[in-house]
């Protein structure tokens, strides 16, 4: 019997290679989508050594229109469907909306947004046909909390990402299909390596607000094993999340921009 597939976007390193790791674990084939060949390839083989799955690797942009649907024709040609999703793929515009290129911020929506919209749109008929299906969207605490000075479009998606698992937590739960979004908060990754901002974000950020990207991966397939809508691993998250229902937000915004303020200053 041809064991279950799971896609994961963004699974060159990071929480996206780690829950990758977690469903090979529990006897899933994989199949990894990131930009970067060689990463992808020392995942792919390093899985296929540990838990001795079938994996596939298909390097793509998402930021280029026609990714998704190139993706799943590479998984057509093997003759496999999607069973679980994870569309983890991610990373921020630094700097101020006025200070970026409208190319930089057109190319973030396409990856966080467009791309994961597509991409969902495309496998959800199928996981509701077979009865199964599990799907894992990678949001953010900051899509839980008031809008941030910086990264303007980073919160406001992950906001939506929240928003559209629910709804669709909602559609699928009577089929089989479960789905999750992700929220975790400081995580060991290339995340701000890759924005630029790993030196400061490390000296002004307390060790207790990190957790692993094994940590948090776990908690994104137990969440989606469960079917629980919303997962915010850790305490402290868990903590931030619930504060930041219970204030107004003209106080949450006024507690943002003073921490802002001192983080800025170290």
């Amino acid at each position: 019997m041809t064991r279950r597939l799971c896609l994961v976007t963004g699974a060159s390193a990071g929480i996206g290679a780690a829950i990758a790791r977690i469903y090979a674990a529990h006897g899933y084939d994989i199949a990894l989508t990131a930009r970067r060949v060689d990463k992808l390839e020392a995942v792919a083989a390093d899985i296929r050594m540990r838990h001795g799955v079938e994996t596939l690797t298909i390097p793509a942009d998402l930021a280029e229109p026609g990714a998704v649907d190139r993706i799943l024709a590479d998984l057509e040609g093997h003759g496999r469907v999607v069973d679980a999703l994870v569309n983890n793929a991610g990373y921020g515009v630094p700097g101020r909306y006025a200070e970026t290129r409208w190319d930089q911020q057109a190319a973030f929506l396409q990856v966080l947004l467009v791309a994961v919209c597509e991409l969902t749109h495309k496998v959800f008929p199928g996981m509701v046909e077979r009865r199964f299906g599990r799907i894992v969207n990678v949001a953010s605490l900051a899509g839980l909390v008031p809008g941030t000075a910086g990264a303007t479009l980073y919160g406001a998606t992950k906001a939506f990402l929240v928003r559209f698992s629910q709804s669709l937590h909602l559609e699928g739960q009577e089929a089989g299909v479960h789905v999750s979004a992700l929220c975790p908060g400081f995580t060991f990754s290339e995340f701000h390596d890759v924005t630029g901002t790993r030196e400061q974000v490390s000296k002004n950020t307390p060790p207790w607000l990190w957790m692993g990207a094994d940590e948090v991966a776990a908690a994104g397939y137990e969440a989606a094993e469960a079917n629980r809508a919303i997962c915010v691993p850790g305490a402290p998250n868990k903590t931030i999340a619930a504060i930041a229902k219970l204030i107004p937000d003209d106080w949450a915004l006024a507690l943002i921009a003073r921490e802002q303020g001192r983080f800025r200053r170290g």
